[in-house]
């Protein structure tokens, strides 16, 4: 799963980004990507990288009842992220990876629940 710092990295073109991006379509995985992740990110109809990560995942819409889960995640940890949170509950939910650029955060919000996620950083 991409949050807001993974596809910040695929718009400044980073390369170890667009490498593993390219190992995982070639394995067959499609990477997840949440509406609110692609909403927060989405300033600019020229942003061709971001479109053409975008491309080659599956975006996810939000919910009421994910959207429920992310408020109870928030009062938990006591933060206001909720693109963070979202993409956090999700990720529990599917068993995936989370790519990000702000592990500090993503760390704190699976902390507070007693979760354990499995981070990638980019």
């Amino acid at each position: 799963m991409y949050d807001a710092g993974a596809l910040g990295a695929a718009e400044r073109h980073d390369r170890k980004l667009w490498a593993d991006h390219r190992v995982r379509l070639e394995a067959g995985v499609v990477p997840l990507v949440l509406a609110p992740v692609v909403g927060k990110l989405s300033g600019s109809p020229r942003q061709a990288n971001l479109q053409r990560l975008l491309r080659g995942c599956e975006i996810i819409p939000l919910d009421e009842s994910m959207a429920h889960a992310v408020g109870r995640l928030l009062g938990r940890s006591g933060t206001v992220d909720i693109v963070d949170a979202t993409v956090v509950t999700v990720a529990v939910r599917r068993r995936a990876r989370i790519v990000t650029g702000d592990r500090r955060d993503i760390a704190r919000l699976g902390n507070s629940a007693g979760l354990r996620l499995d981070i990638i950083d980019v």
